[in-house]
């Protein structure tokens, strides 16, 4: 079941130079901040809240990440609903027809995650997460 927006994913040139204005000027706190190699981003999550800011840095060029970035320049890039059950969540999608990026959940920076392709959602990226347990 979705419980809550988990987060709104951001896409910024430098995380460094956003974190100026999230962090530093709002007073957010930083959650978690590391490169997830295979997705080719620096993630940035903000606490602000029950939900947080995802700053998404792209690291290399021929991602998705990037490919946005280079296309429609910064600014807001997907919406995160949490789930307890991501698994459950992306076969309830996939049962309704709705189109897919991933086939199957897999690990990122808010736990386990899964994308709907924006086609299919009015044109916004839709993010479904189940957040790890703590020690995980």
């Amino acid at each position: 079941m979705l419980t809550k927006i988990h987060h709104v994913g951001v896409v910024v040139h430098s995380a460094d130079e956003a974190l100026k204005f999230y962090r530093d000027a709002l007073g957010l706190a930083v959650t978690a901040d590391r490169v997830i190699e295979d997705q080719g981003v620096r993630g940035v999550l903000l606490e602000i809240g029950n939900s947080e800011i995802e700053l998404l840095e792209p690291t290399r060029d021929d991602t998705g990440v990037a490919k946005f970035l280079a296309s429609r320049g910064e600014g807001m890039h997907h919406i995160c609903f949490e789930s307890d059950d991501v698994d459950a969540e992306l076969e309830g999608a996939r049962a309704k027809g709705i189109e897919l990026i991933d086939q199957k959940p897999r690990l990122g920076l808010a736990g386990m995650i899964c994308f709907l392709h924006p086609k299919a959602n009015h044109g916004v990226l839709v993010e479904f997460a189940t957040p790890l347990k703590e020690g995980h």
